[in-house]
C-alpha cells in the first residue's frame, strides 16, 4: 500500500518551473497555492496527492488564461516525467513490448489511472483510464496532459513513423477545435467513449534498435522492487514530510494527514502498526534537524526554535535538554570548541585594563 492512497509521482511536475515562466506564472506560487511542499520539485520520486496535482493544473490553466495549458505542458514534458519507466521502455525489444511494459508499471507513476493497449484488427488503441477520486470532479486537464506526453512518447519510439489515425477524448473541447489541431496535427474526436490514441497496429511490431536487454533486466528488477512498497515505508515518508513542512509551521498531525489524504486516526493507526507514532517521528525529526542546524548554521536559537515549530525558545530549550542532557547553547559550543576559545580570547582582550601604579 502506498503512503498516499491517491497519488502521482512528483516527477509529473518535471519542467514546471520553465513552462510556468513561459506562461508568465510562478511555479512556486502555484505549488504554494495548492498546498504542496515548496521543495517538491527537488524530490521527483516523492508522492503528491492526485487531487492537489489536478488542482495545480486547474489553477495554472485559469491563471494563464490558456485553456490548453495542460496539453501544452504534456507536450513540453514529453517522456521526461516518466522517470525510471522511461529507461525500461527504451530498452524493450519492440514498440509493442515497450507500451505493454509501460501499462504494467504505470501504477507506480499514478495510482488512480490505468494505461491499456487494445488491438482491434489493424487498429491499436492506447488508452488512458482515470478512476474516481474524492474531491476531484474533473480529470480532463490531467487527461490532456497525459495524451500530450503519450504523443511525445510515441514520437520518441517511432520518429516520423508516428502518424496517428485519431485522438479520442471523453470530454468536450476546452476551446476552439482548431487550437487542438495546431498543437497535435489533428482534431480530436470529443465526447467519445474513451480516452485513447488510435493508430496502425503494425507499428507495434517496430523493433527498438537501441534496446539493451541487460539494462532492461536491471531496470525491471528495480521497478519490481518499487512495486513492493509497503506500510514499512510510511514512517520514513512521514519524516520526509515533517522535514519539508516544519519550517513553514504546517507540521501538525492533522496537516500531515490532510496532505496524505488520510484521516488523522487512520494515519495514527498505520503508524502504530509499524511500532511508532506521529509524536515519536516528530521528536526524532526535530532532534535531527536541531543537531544539523546547530552544527552547520549560524541561525539564532530563537530562529531555530521557530523553524522546528516551537512557539517559544524556552519550550525548545526544555525539549533539547531532555534529548541531549544539555542546553542548545552548550551543545553548539561543544561542536565548535575553536569558536568558543576565540570568544574567550575576545572577551579577555575587551576587558578594561587596570591602570598600573
Amino acid at each position: 500500500m502506498n503512503p498516499v492512497t491517491d497519488f502521482v509521482r512528483a516527477s509529473a511536475l518535471h519542467g514546471l518551473a520553465e513552462f510556468a515562466a513561459s506562461n508568465n506564472l510562478s511555479a512556486q506560487e502555484l505549488i504554494k497555492s495548492v498546498g504542496l511542499p515548496e521543495d517538491v520539485l527537488e524530490h521527483p520520486d516523492s508522492f503528491i496527492p492526485y487531487r492537489k496535482f489536478a488542482a495545480l493544473l486547474a489553477l495554472a490553466t485559469q491563471s494563464s488564461a490558456t485553456p490548453l495549458f495542460a496539453l501544452r505542458f504534456g507536450l513540453h514534458q514529453g517522456v521526461s516525467s516518466l522517470g525510471p519507466l522511461l529507461y525500461l521502455i527504451r530498452n524493450a525489444g519492440t514498440v509493442g513490448a515497450a507500451i505493454n511494459e509501460l501499462t504494467q508499471y504505470f501504477h507506480l507513476h499514478v495510482s488512480v489511472a490505468q494505461l491499456r493497449l487494445e488491438v482491434e484488427g489493424e487498429h491499436a488503441l492506447f488508452h488512458y483510464d482515470p478512476t474516481e477520486v474524492k474531491d476531484v470532479v474533473s480529470h480532463r486537464l490531467v487527461v490532456e496532459l497525459v495524451v500530450g506526453g503519450a504523443m511525445q512518447l510515441m514520437r520518441t519510439l517511432l520518429g516520423n513513423r508516428w502518424q496517428p489515425r485519431a485522438l479520442l477524448l471523453q470530454s468536450a473541447p476546452l476551446c476552439e477545435t482548431q487550437a487542438y489541431a495546431r498543437l497535435i496535427g489533428l482534431t480530436p474526436q470529443f465526447n467519445a467513449a474513451c480516452n485513447a490514441w488510435l493508430f496502425d497496429a503494425k507499428l507495434l511490431e517496430t523493433p527498438l534498435s537501441s534496446g539493451d536487454q541487460e539494462l532492461h533486466r536491471l531496470i525491471q528488477q528495480h521497478l519490481d522492487a518499487l512495486d513492493q512498497i509497503s506500510m514499512q515505508e510510511l514512517p520514513a515518508y512521514v519524516r520526509q514530510l515533517l522535514r519539508n513542512l516544519l519550517p513553514s509551521g504546517r507540521a501538525t498531525m492533522e496537516q500531515i494527514a490532510d496532505y496524505m489524504d488520510l484521516h488523522p486516526r487512520t494515519l495514527q493507526r498505520y503508524l502504530a502498526e509499524e511500532g511508532t507514532s506521529f509524536q515519536v517521528l516528530l521528536n526524532e525529526t526535530r532532534q535531527a534537524m536541531a543537531q544539523r542546524y546547530l552544527g552547520d548554521s549560524t541561525l539564532s536559537l530563537t530562529q531555530l526554535a521557530a523553524m522546528l515549530g516551537y512557539s517559544e525558545l524556552s519550550a525548545f530549550s526544555r525539549a533539547f535538554q531532555r534529548w541531549f542532557g544539555c542546553s542548545p547553547r552548550e551543545w553548539r559550543a561543544q561542536q565548535h570548541p575553536a569558536s568558543k576559545s576565540r570568544q574567550r580570547l575576545r572577551s579577555r582582550l575587551q576587558r578594561p585594563r587596570t591602570p598600573q601604579a
